[in-house]
């Protein structure tokens, strides 16, 4: 008889008893849990399960971007949980980015997959003599191989996701019978995690393809692994989890042993560079910057997560005047800001309100060749052509009394919408759908942390530069190149500044920021907009406060759910909550 046990809590959610839909809640299969462990296509299933917990960043936070957390935009819609994060009201108890019993879940089904792939009976195959059935017989071996370390990734994924929202966290890797003590489990060393981390994507990456063949396309790869590999010791080697907090009592859970910090960013760029160098990836900076978000199959796509053709997201973003739009996550005056003007094809300045030929046309100054072009490619402006799934385009009007300006229920209360990830072509009163990507790594990002990190190991050697340069020249953007002469403390700025242009809206600011730990400074200052006015289509632009954010220090790490803290036995709460 089968029996199954819930639990709300992430780490009891380890505690099962034999039941298929403890192993497989996402991936449909038939009969026993004995039948299913030996059955090799029943298991094939059970090797995706571990993927359906990787979450698209499009709408996670009640309906928002993570975007909408930080200084890259704000989310029209008041009564979104997302607002609690601005405001500095969320705790241990509430929580609108609430992963830690999500990505649990997901270990635990890594776990209990592994545990039962020894199972699969292969006896038809194993004593067939004939060289068709041992071909067979050899090329599941190898698939079974595989997703063992498939799944070893993504278990590592799920912790480097928990571990830059909480430090130190359980590590688990066996199934937890119902017997065992669970409330007696340790929060792992912040060091432990990391190292943790880091083996599981070097024996990834021993064993698995460079490149996943047609029928496993979006499966993880050698890449996937070492990339990731790459992201845990930048963090390991970033401030935040160098600068144990003051007067916490268990800074182990939360920072990482004093010790060579050079040799941290080192060994970070190591990392980075091992991806960069990996034969037979095929990974190269995608030729058009906008299009690549809506596709899966960029050269530049080291990892993502491909939905189903849909419009949800255009329904979500389109600007307020156009058919079905709703405005949803819109972007800040302070990300608009960090785009930089092109003063010529070799020279591109940061933007100044204070230069009134910059303030006059913020989006096209005279005598320039415009703004860094991203910011078209990520960003709807003021009177910028925009589609909204018809023949032909209008101009958006965001100045006050305009289609899409103030004055209209839910319009953008920065003056911009979003444009990355939207496709204008759908026409939402016929339901039109397009492909869409939400991309967890990708190659821009190796290139940046190789740069960054290197940058703070040896300085803005030639390296350094190459690869920056690379990104500010790819295709269809085509920045300058950075001044020759930069010292480190330049260069670091530059290079901060490339990451929060480049991965606008990627899910990467919030962590960034407070890796560097620069919140006080991004996070808990006004959020801005811009006043747009319309003077018979000439229009004046003003830098406005949007909103009021609120950023605490402790705010650096997540609270871990007090429900686990009055559960488990000898946990601290982290630093400050």
């Amino acid at each position: 008889m089968k029996r199954k046990i819930y639990f709300l809590l992430g780490i009891l959610s380890f505690v099962m008893l034999s039941a298929c839909e403890d192993l497989t809640p996402d991936v449909k299969t038939t009969g026993t849990p004995e039948q299913i462990y030996i059955n090799y296509a029943n298991m094939l299933n059970v090797s995706l399960s571990p993927y359906t917990y990787l979450q698209e960043g499009f709408s996670n936070i009640d309906g928002a971007m993570m975007a909408a957390t930080c200084d890259e935009a704000e989310f029209t819609l008041e009564t979104s949980t997302v607002q609690q994060f601005n405001t500095g009201v969320w705790n241990q108890y509430s929580n609108p980015d609430n992963v830690w019993a999500s990505y649990f879940r997901a270990i635990r089904i890594v776990a209990d997959f592994l545990a039962h792939t020894d199972q699969i009976n292969f006896d038809l195959y194993k004593y067939d003599p004939s060289p068709s059935t041992q071909l067979v017989y050899q090329t599941r071996l190898a698939d079974v191989k595989r997703w063992k370390y498939e799944a070893r990734f993504l278990r590592a994924f799920y912790y480097m996701e928990l571990v830059k929202r909480f430090g130190g966290v359980p590590i688990i890797t066996k199934v937890l019978d119902i017997n065992e003590n669970i409330s007696s489990l340790p929060r792992n060393k912040l060091a432990d995690c990391i190292q943790f981390i880091t083996s599981e994507c070097d024996s990834a990456a021993a064993n698995l393809p460079a490149q996943q063949s047609s029928t496993n396309w979006g499966r993880v790869t050698s890449g996937a692994a070492l990339a990731l590999k790459a992201r845990a010791l930048l963090y390991a080697a970033s401030d935040l989890f160098n600068t144990p907090p003051t007067g916490y009592s268990n800074p182990e859970l939360v920072s990482l042993p004093t010790g060579d910090r050079t040799a941290r960013w080192q060994a970070a760029a190591d990392a980075a560079l091992a991806v960069i160098n990996l034969p037979g990836t095929g990974y190269a900076l995608a030729t058009n910057y906008r299009n690549m978000f809506m596709t899966y199959n960029s050269p530049e796509i080291i990892f993502c997560r491909r939905q189903a053709a849909n419009n949800t997201f255009e329904a979500a973003s389109f600007p307020i005047g156009f058919d079905g739009g709703k405005s949803g996550t819109t972007p800040s005056q302070n990300q608009v800001d960090a785009y930089e003007v092109k003063v010529n094809a070799t020279t591109a300045v940061p933007f100044d309100w204070n230069n009134p030929v910059h303030a006059a046309n913020p989006y096209n100054p005279a005598g320039t060749l415009g703004r860094d072009p991203r910011l078209d490619q990520s960003i709807i402006t003021n009177n910028s052509q925009f589609k909204g799934g018809k023949s032909t385009s209008r101009a958006v009007e965001i100045w006050t009394g305009g289609k899409d300006g103030k004055g209209v229920t839910l319009a953008s209360k920065t003056g911009y919408y979003m444009k990355k990830y939207v496709d204008e072509a759908l026409d939402l009163l016929l339901s039109r759908t397009s492909v869409h990507s939400w991309i967890f790594m990708r190659y821009t990002e190796v290139l940046l942390s190789y740069a960054e990190a290197l940058n703070e190991a040896q300085g803005p050697v030639a390296a350094v530069y190459t690869r920056v340069n690379a990104v500010r020249a790819r295709a269809t953007v085509g920045m300058p190149p950075l001044p020759a002469g930069l010292d480190k403390v330049a260069m670091r700025n530059a290079i901060r500044n490339e990451r929060r242009v480049e991965f606008a809206f990627e899910d990467m600011r919030p962590w960034d920021v407070r890796r560097w730990m620069l919140a006080g400074i991004y996070f808990n200052v006004p959020l801005r907009g811009v006043q747009i006015t319309n003077n018979a289509g000439l229009f004046s632009y003003t830098p406005i406060n949007v909103e009021n954010r609120t950023f605490d220090v402790k705010m650096y790490f997540y609270p871990i759910p007090q429900s686990e803290v009055n559960i488990m036995q000898g946990w601290v709460q982290n630093p400050g909550w």
